[in-house]
């Protein structure tokens, strides 16, 4: 209990009191214990001063109201100086909250009003929308900026819809590229709708959003799908025409009316200056001229789709004869419960849905007419009502499904089960395979030496010099002709006994040497105890029976699948590194000769670069452990290896001398588990960092040094950096389709292919370290 201490009309207990009333009302600032009872005592040592010493009236008095202010300071500096620094999410995430609350102001009678007059058109939202796009960059925005970009005048333009999209837009090659000022306004348009549409989008729609990116897609497919027979495969083919655009436009004006928005996106369609395009969609960092407006657009016409398919999983699935069981349904909607067996005696069909952007995983557990008339529903409400050329075919759940560069393929309790005994089975024929081999070593080396023993025996005798005529030597000297030497007549002798002893069927000379000399010059019983062991391990491999598979799961005869695998494409990933040069046609790592003229540090970063795209796109794939083999035996032995080819010297001093360099590339399978760990995969967002977080791996090569250069500042959208020198870009993957996530983009234009651009040189490792992504370099200032 606090004593009640007055001085002066003052007490402890109404200190105390006061400060929980200012706690408790305002709520502003939580006080520290600590810092209440310091001041309390310091207060109370200066009280009882003052009451010691009456005569001393230059001792400074101290208020309530002071003391009052002085803890609050101290409290909230404490907590600053104790709050982590901002990551680029979060700090974009902070940014574009001021922009989402200026859109949602203009929300009135069920419709978003005038945002382009009112939100997008507005200099604070254009230097917001500006922000973004640095923060993109990898740019700190307490750096200096010479963009010498108007926000005022901007605004104007927009507002008065006379903003020129066509000069504000660089072509070459077919190939429309923003520049500073539309890649503004893109920004700022697309937060603007994010903020429309994002409470309305499926929860089945991933790619390009908050919270639902590449990752959130494929842990759907992993948990959620369970035994499906059958698959539907959806292959769209189409680019955004006069019709896509009116019915995207008809869709948007459902929840927005505002003419000015409408018009600005139909000029950047008739400028090309968006891709909207179904099918062959870029997965990954996408074209340069797409910014993040693209997709948002796309996952605006597609939800059309994804409610259509909620309507037939409502028919399939909820309106059945009994009335209770589309209550049901919508119960286990709600809950999202992953119990499928009561879920299961009430459906007679089951749908999961699962789309990524253009890409549409639909698996159907159910009779075969209701698949077929599933199929003629969906792929004749693509062609008519959203004009899209589709074709829509059932794959059978035997056959391995590719989705999303992954590979997704169906497993059973049978099939876990006869892994399980194929695995100690394989195991005794390993050991069997060994003794064979063991065996089959010696017997051939005991039939060598006898040989050898034998034909030294007939060489050193040089029977002509005997004068001894006996059958067998006649016989053994007539193979020798004049002339021939030693090694011919050996070798003659040879042919002969192998044909009198019948053994020219034999595979190779030590068969016949362990079979037709060894063995029998062995004692017997060690000959039968091996062939006795080999008969056994035999006799166990082929053993397998229902009832072993009964012992081990006992309900695996009604084959129930229990999960998906997603599996990375390795094959195809190791056919990209030959292409690459990473290594040769036999798997083994070599140098790539690309990089040898580049500095040290950035041959390491772009290797490391590699290793980081997998972790990032394979790091839950149930074959990671071969992405890890591939990361400790091929990524770093081949940066090893560039580096020891330009400085001319062998790997191991090559790994002494960048010892602390190399850390970044994993040594070891311990190594990759570490730095997975470490690894913050969650900060990136799809829809916040698109074109970043799955950007593509290239080449740049230094085509002209700083000095002998005109001065330029860096490429990269909002740096204000001098460049390092001009770059030419390299492209690996040129290709769009298949969309393999490789660790390489699949989506780079092959326009960009061979562009000179400058560069700084804290943006040349940020795009090798994957960073930044093409998307962020201005192409626009190109000139070759």
């Amino acid at each position: 209990m606090l004593g009640v201490v007055r001085k002066g009309g003052f007490s402890v207990r109404g200190l105390w009191r006061t400060l929980c009333v200012v706690r408790a009302g305002h709520s502003v600032e939580r006080f520290r214990f600590c810092e209440f009872h310091s001041t309390l005592s310091s207060y109370e040592d200066d009280d009882v001063k003052r009451t010691s010493d009456t005569h001393n009236s230059s001792a400074p008095h101290v208020s309530l109201a002071k003391s009052l202010a002085c803890l609050t300071e101290t409290s909230s500096a404490a907590r600053i100086e104790e709050r982590p620094p901002q990551t680029r999410m979060q700090l974009k995430r902070s940014i574009e909250l001021r922009i989402k609350k200026r859109v949602k102001a203009q929300f009135s009678d069920g419709k978003f009003r005038e945002l382009m007059m009112k939100v997008i058109s507005s200099p604070n939202t254009l230097r917001n929308a500006y922000n973004c796009v640095r923060i993109n960059s990898n740019i700190d925005l307490r750096s200096h900026d010479n963009s010498g970009l108007c926000f005022a005048s901007m605004s104007e333009e927009l507002a008065r819809g006379e903003f020129d999209i066509q000069a504000n837009t660089t072509m070459f090659d077919q190939l429309v590229l923003p520049n500073m000022k539309l890649r503004v306004v893109q920004e700022a348009i697309r937060v603007a709708l994010e903020v429309v549409y994002r409470p309305h989008f499926s929860k089945t729609s991933h790619g390009c959003r908050s919270g639902r990116g590449h990752r959130s897609a494929l842990k759907y497919v992993r948990k959620k799908i369970r035994g499906p027979n059958r698959w539907l495969s959806i292959k769209m083919h189409k680019k955004a025409d006069a019709r896509v655009v009116s019915k995207l436009l008809s869709m948007m004006e459902e929840r927005i009316e505002d003419v000015l928005l409408f018009n600005f996106v139909l000029k950047m369609f008739e400028n090309d200056a968006l891709n909207l395009e179904f099918g062959g969609f870029p997965k990954g960092e996408g074209l340069p001229q797409e910014g993040a407006l693209s997709p948002i657009l796309m996952n605006v016409y597609l939800g059309v789709l994804d409610r259509e398919l909620f309507r037939l999983r409502l028919r399939y699935e909820g309106l059945l004869d009994r009335p209770s069981d589309l209550r049901h349904w919508f119960r286990m909607q709600i809950k999202d419960s992953d119990d499928q067996t009561e879920d299961a005696e009430t459906s007679r069909t089951k749908l999961h849905v699962c789309r990524w952007m253009d890409e549409v995983l639909i698996a159907v557990s159910g009779s075969e007419c209701d698949v077929l008339e599933l199929k003629a529903e969906i792929q004749s409400f693509l062609i008519d009502s959203l004009f899209i050329d589709a074709e829509v075919s059932v794959v059978d759940d035997a056959c391995r499904l590719q989705f999303l560069g992954v590979t997704i393929r169906l497993e059973s309790k049978e099939r876990e089960a006869v892994r399980a005994v194929h695995k100690l089975k394989d195991k005794v024929r390993y050991l069997g395979s060994q003794k064979q081999e063991i065996w089959e070593r010696g017997t051939a080396r005991i039939g060598e030496k006898w040989l050898a023993r034998g034909l030294r025996r007939l060489k050193e005798s040089e029977i002509k010099q005997l004068n001894l005529s006996t059958p067998t030597l006649d016989k053994i000297s007539c193979h020798r002709k004049e002339g021939m030497k030693t090694e011919h007549w050996f070798k003659q002798l040879l042919k002969v006994w192998l044909r009198d002893t019948n053994a020219v069927s034999e595979e190779s000379m030590e068969a016949v040497l362990s079979m037709r000399i060894a063995e029998p010059a062995l004692p017997r019983d060690l000959v039968d105890s091996h062939y006795e062991f080999q008969r056994r391990v035999r006799e166990y491999v082929s053993s397998e029976t229902s009832a072993t598979l009964a012992l081990l799961n006992p309900s695996s005869g009604d084959g129930e699948p229990v999960a998906l695998k997603v599996e990375a494409p390795v094959a195809y990933m190791q056919r990209s590194l030959f292409r690459y040069g990473l290594i040769n046609r036999e798997g083994i790592p070599r140098r790539v000769a690309s990089l040898a003229f580049q500095d040290d540090a950035q041959i390491i970063h772009w290797f490391t670069g590699l290793a980081r795209r997998w972790f990032k796109c394979h790091h839950e794939c149930n074959n990671f452990c071969e992405i890890e083999t591939m990361i400790v035996d091929v990524v770093r032995m081949s940066c090893l290896r560039t580096l020891g080819a330009k400085h001319r010297i062998s790997e191991s001093n090559a790994e002494n001398r960048f010892e602390e360099e190399m850390a970044q590339i994993p040594s070891s399978k311990e190594d990759v588990e570490l730095q997975l760990a470490s690894e913050t995969v969650n900060d990136d967002d799809e829809a916040l960092m698109y074109g970043v977080s799955h950007g593509g791996l290239c080449v740049l090569r230094l085509m002209q040094e700083p000095a002998s250069m005109n001065c330029c500042d860096c490429f990269v959208f909002g740096c204000s950096e001098a460049s390092s020198g001009e770059y030419a870009v390299h492209v690996m993957e040129k290709q769009r389709f298949p969309g393999w996530r490789t660790g390489f983009s699949p989506a780079i234009h092959v326009g960009l292919n061979r562009r000179h651009i400058g560069l700084c040189r804290k943006h040349v490792d940020d795009l090798y370290l994957g960073f930044i992504s093409l998307q962020c370099v201005n192409f626009g200032r190109c000139n070759s």
